[in-house]
Order: structure tokens, then sequence, then C-alpha cells
């Protein structure tokens, strides 16, 4: 009597173990009640001639069934996407391009909906609304400035106004885009671009002003320019002595996977990736620019400096007379007195100041819009990040730290996280052709 009541009672177990497995499988496979995830890459707000729409789906538990992308306007609908999908899909995305003038979108509100169902047996839906605008209509572009006369590894100025509100605005050189910043002119909302030339500039070299709408419409206007000055830049070698080689334990002491290695293998190592480093890292640097103009006037030249090495100067160094790397001298070297004064160039406020490989101690002036001044070799630093400097401020000593031979400044300006010829800004003529002039026609 007792077994058989023990058989009962755990046949009666089983099935209530059973029919809370059915239970649980239907809530949480069939009749699972979750919806689908939908995720837009990206905020929409405005559609235009042509939009880009990235959107994931996703539903972990029966599955994705179908999805489905339409825009509602004026009480009809205009289909952009509908997919029916097979068992077992848990993700997809789609990627799609809406064109509103192949779809006869007309200029106003809309709404874009984004829905998805799964195979429950509830059939889960998500729906996901969102309001936007459509705006075909590209901006058109009006330049200010029309004489662009250029230098070979120079800067150019250029403003211009645009006819409607832009997301983006700049100058293409070539595949490179600079980044215009806003201005007011006249009472007028006015871009400001100041923009590097390439070295190797030639005639055939492309230049254009664009700017881009929120809606991702596009517009721009050619910019005609005259190379005013074609040279070729100098060629040096540099015999390496076995003096100067010693140097290279400074590096070692920075940068300890230099240890152990002969001193022209840390020489290579340092006149190749950490060159390569440093220039990325200043332009990483550059480009937390503040939007508005800080300098004024000329930048000052280091006081009674004699210049050693010029900006574009081709180097070749030698040791024992064989050649071991090469390089391009991004700056001008100026030598005065050992340990001379160093002063900001113009006022501005200091991104920069510590140990930056081969500039050695250095420091770095942010004068906005895209421009700053680089100062290199120094034997100590009078400034800290976040500084605001004027123009004629001591903020250092020169030194021969970094990649020096000798006791000298070495002076450095990028324009759009490139590095310019710094020549152009000490001379007070260039700036009233070529800044001054052009602000006056804009105005």
């Amino acid at each position: 009597m007792k077994r058989y009541f023990d058989l009962r009672v755990v046949s009666i177990a089983v099935g209530v173990i059973m029919i809370l497995g059915l239970g649980y499988w239907l809530f949480t496979g069939i009749l699972e009640v979750e919806k689908p995830l939908i995720k837009l890459a990206e905020n929409i707000e405005r559609i235009g001639l042509q939009k880009s729409i990235n959107i994931d789906f996703s539903d972990q538990r029966t599955g994705l069934k179908s999805i489905a992308v339409w825009i509602e306007q004026a009480g009809s609908q205009f289909p952009i996407s509908s997919v029916d999908l097979p068992k077992g899909t848990r993700d997809k995305t789609l990627h799609l391009l809406v064109n509103s003038r192949e779809m006869k979108l007309q200029d106003g509100e809309a709404l874009l909906r984004i829905t998805a169902t799964d195979h429950s047996l509830l059939k889960n839906k998500a729906v996901t609304d969102l309001k936007v605008i459509i705006d075909s209509i590209p901006p058109q572009v009006s330049p200010l400035s029309s004489a662009h006369n250029i230098n070979p590894g120079g800067t150019c100025l250029t403003l211009f106004r645009a006819s409607k509100e832009v997301a983006r605005a700049g100058v293409m050189v070539g595949a490179d885009f600079f980044p215009a910043y806003t201005a007011e002119l006249s009472g007028k909302p006015t871009y400001v671009c100041y923009f590097p030339i390439p070295a190797d500039v030639s005639s055939g070299s492309r230049m254009s002003i664009f700017v881009e709408d929120k809606a991702g419409n596009q517009g721009a206007s050619s910019l005609p320019f005259f190379i005013r000055n074609v040279k070729k830049f100098r060629t040096d070698s540099v015999n390496l002595s076995d003096q100067f080689l010693q140097k290279m334990t400074e590096f070692q002491q920075y940068y300890p996977s230099l240890n152990g290695k002969t001193p022209v293998e840390v020489f290579s190592y340092v006149n190749t990736t950490l060159r390569d480093d440093n220039t990325k890292q200043i332009q990483q640097i550059c480009k937390k620019t503040q939007p508005k103009q800080l300098w004024n006037g000329i930048f000052l030249r280091m006081k009674n400096a004699a210049p050693m090495a010029m900006f574009g100067d081709q180097r070749t160094y030698l040791y024992a007379r064989q050649p071991i790397g090469n390089s391009t001298h991004l700056g001008v070297d100026l030598a005065s007195t050992m340990n001379a004064p160093v002063e900001a160039a113009n006022n501005g406020i200091v991104v920069f100041a510590g140990y930056l490989g081969i500039y050695g101690n250095a420091v770095i002036i942010d004068h906005g819009l895209g421009i700053m001044s680089l100062y290199g070799h120094m034997s100590s630093i009078g400034v800290k990040e976040g500084q605001q400097v004027a123009i004629g401020q001591q903020i250092g000593n020169t030194g021969m730290s970094g990649l020096a031979g000798g006791d000298h400044l070495h002076f450095s300006i990028m324009v759009g996280e490139r590095f310019v010829n710094p020549v152009e800004w000490w001379d007070p003529h260039w700036i009233q052709d070529n800044v001054n002039k052009k602000f006056r026609e804009a105005s």
C-alpha cells in the first residue's frame, strides 16, 4: 500500500513538472510577449535628396519574422523596404538608401515608420515612429573672397556664405576636408576657413568650398587659385657623429622598449616610428581648437635668432658615410644664446605642455580657428595646459631636448592639423594681403 502511494506521489510530481515545463515553454517560446528590438545607427531628423539609413533588428526568443520600413506623408504610404525572414533569424541589419525625389516625397513634415514582428503565436510587433522633415533643396555657396594667391606648403584663407543653415562647411583640397568656422560679418553669418596648401600643389590640384546641410544635401563651389611662388625645397645631408648618437639615451629613458638597442637602432626608430607617432599625436591635439580667433596681427619671430633649418628642408642622415634615414623638416629652427627666452608668438591657449618625442620639451598654443604654434627642444617649460597666454609672454627657454644636436628653438605652425610654412605668419605684408584684405572685402 505504501509503495503504491509512493508511486502515485511520484507520478503526480512528474505531471506537475511536465505541466510547469510546458507552461514555461509556451510563455517563453511560442507565447512569449517580448517585442523585437529596433535600433537606428543615428537619430534621423531630416531626409534630403538622398539619405542612408542603417537599422538593426533583433529578437533573441522566437526570432524575427518580418520587418518593414516606409514613410507616411499627407495620408499616403511610400514603402522603402519589406522583408520576410526565415525561422531562426535572431538579428538582421538593413542598409537603406532613401531617394526622396524618386519616391516623389514633398518637402515638409513626414513620418518614418519602422516595424518588426517575431515568430511568436502572439505575433509581437515593435513599432518605431520618427517625425522627420523632407528637405530636398541643396545649399548654395556664395564665395566672398576671390583672390587666392598661394605658396606651396603655405596657408590660404577663404570666406563664404551659404543659402541656408548647414551642418558641415569647409574646403576640400583633393580628398582632404578642412572645416570652416562661423563668424558674423556685416550682421550676416559667415564661414571662415584657413586651410593648408600641399607642398606639391600644382595648377591641376583641386580645391573647392564644400557645404552639407542637416538633411545631407551638399553644395560646392570651385576655388580659383594662383600659385605665386613655385620653388623647390632645400635638400641637405646631416652627418651624425658618435657624440650626437650618445644623445639617444634620452629616448631610452622615456621609451623603455628601446633599452638594449644600439644608438643607431634607437635613432632609426626615433626618426621613423616615433616621428610618425608624434605627428599623429599633434594632429589629435589640433582637433581641439577654439571656434573663434584668439590671435591678433603678425606672429612674433624669436628675437635675435639665426635660422638654422627651414620649413620643407629634405634631410638625409648619414653615419659612417652611409645613409641611415630621411626626414622632412616641418618648421624653422632658430638659434640664439643658450637657454634663451621663448615667447608666445601670439595670443592663445596652451593645449599641450610636456615631453613630445622628437620635439623634446614642447609647448603647443591654440590661436583659434584651427591655427596652432609649436615650440620644441626647450630646456624648461614655464606654462601649463589650459593657461591663457599673451603675445610676447615667456613660455620657457631654448634647449636641446628631443632630436636636437644643439641649443635652439624648433618653431612650427599648424593649420587644419597640418604643418605649414611659419614664415608667412611672420610677414606683415602677407597678413595684410591674405588675411586683413579678405575680411575687409567680405564685410
